[in-house]
């Protein structure tokens, strides 16, 4: 498993929402990259910046924020607690 180091901490974003628009189905490169997720681990944080988030918590980041990358064909989202906006 990932462990983020810091104040870092491993986001699994939810599913895009498939839309449809008369019939036709929106393609994968089409669809609205999510906003929310939920943390699946957090760092131990900094001596400045104290651990808030913890693993199962939903929540809310900015559209470009974090790096992607790809675990046991599962996508996550890795970022600095800082990037999160909110705690659903």
């Amino acid at each position: 498993m990932i462990k983020p180091l810091a104040d870092r901490v491993l986001i699994q974003p939810a599913p895009a929402e498939t839309k449809t628009v008369g019939g036709i189905i929106i393609p994968d490169s089409a669809k609205e990259k999510p906003l929310r997720g939920t943390v699946i681990a957090v760092g131990k944080g900094t001596k400045d910046e104290e651990m808030v988030l913890k693993a199962g918590d939903q929540v809310l980041y900015g559209k470009y924020s974090g790096t992607e990358l790809e675990y046991e064909n599962e996508k996550y989202l890795i970022m600095r607690q800082s990037d999160v906006l909110a705690i659903l």
